[in-house]
């Protein structure tokens, strides 16, 4: 397993990628015998793709974390993992760039990224993304088939998420730019919004439900996806100017201040 919280004789809770997290129970992923460890999940958060287990009587002993904001291009990498089966496997490959966004899935988009020239394929995921010190940088979470392009989540988001889900199995503080509605593509361009949570910062901003949102800072918006996308880019607390044509009215101008994302709360995990 990639990297520890605690690091007693019994029991440690570890960080991997949620996709790796189905189910209660799961096989040994450190070790380069045959044998089984015994992992429950504390919690997932799969905004982010990450889940953190707890593990028994784990030996292995745990790897430390290094700050990812201090990664620079060129820097060169190792992804540790068992790709397409192959356990206790090493690629290497350099930082290619930072702060990617890609989307992962249908329902996941992630930001912040590492990208790198390590090669990541099925299996690397809840992997480490490791410096020549044997620090963990990141999570490799994504490959781009065979382009050579891998993504990680960065450490220093790990670390953020994972001591919140171990310390409770859920997300209170995200870090994550949350502007609190739905809203669908309409013919012509621009989004219909379909809900507006209450107290969110759309609704302290006074949208309502089948108004169009049509751009925002200036740039035109046609999709959800888009607009998550640009969300990725920000921060809670930023600024934006949303242009806004209520249902039967004339566009504006609305300024609003974004929230940050509580994934504990059903409601808000299928909205912007």
């Amino acid at each position: 397993m990639t990297a520890s919280l605690s690091a007693t004789s019994t029991a440690r809770r570890h960080w991997e990628t949620a996709a790796g997290s189905r189910g209660s129970q799961f096989a040994s992923a450190g070790r380069t015998d045959d044998s089984i460890i015994s992992r429950d999940v504390t919690g997932s958060f799969p905004a982010v793709d990450l889940a953190v287990v707890h593990i028994t009587d784990a030996t292995p002993p745990p790897a430390g974390f290094a700050d990812s904001s201090q990664l620079r291009l060129g820097q060169v990498v190792l992804a540790l993992g068992s790709p397409l089966g192959l356990r206790g496997s090493v690629t290497q490959g350099i930082v290619s760039a930072l702060n990617r966004t890609e989307q992962e899935s249908s329902s996941v988009m992630l930001g912040g990224l590492i990208q790198t020239s390590a090669p990541i394929f099925p299996g690397n995921s809840g992997g480490a993304l490791v410096d020549l010190r044997g620090a963990v940088i990141g999570l490799p979470t994504l490959g781009a088939d065979d382009t050579g392009i891998g993504f990680a989540i960065p450490s220093n988001t790990v670390v953020a998420i994972g001591r919140q889900l171990a310390a409770d199995g859920r997300v209170t503080h995200s870090g994550l730019a949350w502007i609190g509605m739905l809203a669908a593509p309409v013919r012509g361009g621009g989004l219909r919004v379909l809900k507006v949570i209450a107290g969110s910062p759309a609704a302290k901003a006074g949208i309502t439900a089948h108004s169009k949102l049509l751009a925002i800072d200036g740039r035109r918006v046609a999709t959800a996806s888009g607009v998550k996308r640009l969300l990725l880019s920000r921060h809670p607390g930023d600024t934006l100017t949303l242009t806004i044509q209520p249902s039967g009215g004339a566009k504006r101008d609305v300024p609003i201040m974004l929230g940050e994302l509580a994934v504990h709360d059903q409601r808000v995990e299928r909205t912007q």
